[in-house]
Formats: C-alpha cells, structure tokens, sequence
C-alpha cells in the first residue's frame, strides 16, 4: 500500500495513500449488507488502508454506529479516524459540544485522529466565528480528544481562500479529479494549500463514480494505453500524483471496487507525462460533449418563474459526457420537486439579455426536456 507522511501532534505519522470513505456502503433490504461491508473493509485494513472517514449525517445518521462496529476489534493504533462537525445542526456551543461527544461515543473512540467541520461555505463562515468553534475545537485537542483539526470545502475560490486564512489548519479536505480542475477551489486551491505547507486529503477523486466509465469512444483512449487496468485508476493515479495530496478518498460500495482501489494502491505509479498529456486530452474531448456552453456564472438568475437554469444545463452536460442514467434521473427529479426543471419554462425571454454567453436558453430548455422524456429520465 502506497504511504504518504503527515504530521499528527507534531509527529510525522504514515498514512495510507487510500482512504476509506463512509458514506456508500453496500446497502440489502434498505439496510447496510454489514456482512460484506465488514468483508470489505477487513481486505483493505489487511492490504494496508488505515485511514477511516465518517460523518454525522453519512448513511442517515447510522455510518458512525457501522464505523464502530467494523472497528471495534482492532487496536486503536492500528487505523485513523476522521469524522466531521455538521454545523448546519448547531445553533449554540452547547450544539457543538453534545454533538461532538455524541460523536465520540456513536464511534466508540476516545479521539479523532483528524476532525473536520463540515462543508464549510459562504455561510458557515460567520457562524463559525460567531460560534467561536476553533477555540471550541483547540479546548478538545488539549483534552486529548482531537489530533489534528481542518476543514472540508464546497463553496467558490474566493470563500476558499477566506477560509485557509481563518486558521493554521492541520489539513484540508477538498473535491478534485481531472475534469474538476475549475470547479470549486479547483486546483489552484490545491497549489494555495501545497504553498502553505498544509496537506491535501481529496474527496470526489472519480467524481462521484463519473469517471469509473464514461463515454465509450473517449473511454478506448484509456484502454488502448493499458487494456488491464480499470477506467476508474486513472482517476486515482491522477490526484495520486499530486504529492501534497496525503490520502485520496474512495466510497467504495462493492468488493469489486475495494480490490481494484487496492491493487491501484499497492503498486501506485504516478502518472508520467505522456500519460498526464492522455487524460489532458481526455478531460478535452469529454468536453467536447457537452450539450450547452454554459459556465455557471449565474448572471440568469433569479429566472421570475423558478427555473433553476444552471442547475439545468448541468445535468444536461454531465448525462452528455458521462452517460449515466441513474445520476441523470436523480438530479433533474430534484429539480423537478422543486418545480425548477427545464419544463417550468415559458420562454419569457427575461434571461436572455443577462447571458454572457448569448445561449438561447429557453430553446436550450425545451431541447433539454424534449431529450430527457425521450430518454425516459424525467
């Protein structure tokens, strides 16, 4: 197993390049299949993983419960736990504070290897001064309770940026792989954490398992390369090769992916520069696929009659460039719920003066539905 060194309580400690991520389980009957998620986890602790990550609303509230029983057996010394603060459920210190113990006790740990508060945004920003949550957090690292105290990010580069300057983190925990080099902090948030000298533990590494298998023609690129390794390690092997990047996490959900994450691991080789030229070109033809050249800059909004119009085009281009149905389906009946789908449009024509990109976003709207009934995604 490929190990990466991080300094917990000032000491550097080696952790496992592949982290364990506890938030897609293998679900029987509605429920965690917690015989093959303890099979799963078993064949990656003895392959060498040793990082643990969970959160408070992970699995409905049950992944920390799961978390302890799966760990229960095992030394302390054996394994690193992470676990994350939900702001979002704390409206005073003595919300911090209860929810913190109770997740001490849900784990059955007496610390946190490394303690993250939660999404961190626009928002959370104020309420975690208000809160004053970091002295909150320093208090539980001097009871011994927390080892290493950061933050996990969805939000824009400028938020981000307020945020690595609130405190001296220990690590941060960001989305990156090879298409989301813009998205969010992207990976100049990336170079701003390796400038710093703080580590990089990366989530999203296959973009929510978008870039485990894609488009067939831009997928043989990959193939054509290495016919024996999966779709899906290129991901890995792309952050891997960041080396501020200390631990990438996976939410593995079969056994399948666990051996393939793990042989990816085991014999971990960075990318070289042909191969970094490879999935450059891959990022760009999947690109290429997308329906609409929008960028989010939400300029269109508020539509006057509810459509969320980004939030459309983007699933349009991800069904486009990824071609996965059940995503596809998910994300528009969201929209639908909320009455914000393509089909809540009357072409009033409001938001087309406002676009920099001069779309014609109510004809786009109306392709975009015409295609997703057609396609049975709606």
């Amino acid at each position: 197993m490929k190990m990466r060194r991080i300094k917990i309580q000032g000491k550097e400690k080696q952790v496992s390049l592949l982290g364990f991520g506890c938030m897609r389980f293998p679900m029987k009957d509605d429920k965690v299949d917690m015989d093959l998620t303890r099979k799963m986890v078993d064949y990656a602790m003895d392959k060498g993983v040793n990082y643990i990550d969970t959160a408070y609303p992970y699995h409905d509230g049950e992944s920390e419960h799961i978390v302890k029983e799966l760990l229960k057996d095992k030394p302390r010394s054996s394994y690193f736990l992470a676990d994350k603060l939900p702001l979002w459920e704390c409206k005073t210190k003595e919300d911090i504070d209860r929810i913190f113990h109770e997740q001490l006790e849900k784990t059955g740990v007496d610390y946190f290897d490394f303690y993250l508060i939660h999404a961190v945004n626009k928002e959370r920003y104020d309420q975690t001064i208000e809160l004053d949550v970091l002295s909150m957090l320093e208090d539980y690292r001097k009871q011994g309770k927390i080892r290493n105290i950061g933050f996990s990010f969805h939000d824009d580069l400028e938020t981000f940026k307020k945020w690595v300057d609130l405190y001296d983190w220990d690590f941060v925990q960001i989305q990156l792989n090879y298409m989301d080099i813009d998205h969010q902090q992207g990976i100049e948030g990336y170079q701003i954490l390796t400038d710093k000298e703080i580590p990089v533990i990366v989530m999203e590494p296959v973009k929510g398992g978008s870039l485990a298998k894609f488009n067939e023609k831009v997928e043989q690129k990959l193939l054509n390369q290495e016919p024996d390794k999966s779709i899906a390690s290129w991901a890995f092997r792309y952050v891997g090769s960041l080396p501020n990047v200390k631990v990438i996490l996976s939410g593995m959900s079969n056994f399948e992916q666990v051996k393939d994450n793990v042989e990816t691991f085991t014999n971990f080789q960075p990318l070289n520069e042909q191969e970094s030229k490879l999935i450059k070109e891959v990022r760009e033809d999947l690109l290429k696929l997308e329906e609409v050249p929008c960028t989010s800059c939400n300029y269109c909004m508020p539509c006057p009659h509810g459509v969320n119009i980004p939030g459309n085009f983007r699933v349009f281009n991800a069904y486009s460039m990824y071609q996965d149905a059940n995503r596809a389906r998910s994300s528009y009946n969201y929209l639908s719920k909320n009455d914000a789908d393509a089909s809540a449009c009357i072409d009033c024509g409001e938001c087309l003066p406002k676009c920099p990109q001069k779309i014609e976003i109510p004809s786009e709207l109306e392709r975009m539905n015409e295609y997703f009934e057609e396609q049975g995604l709606q």
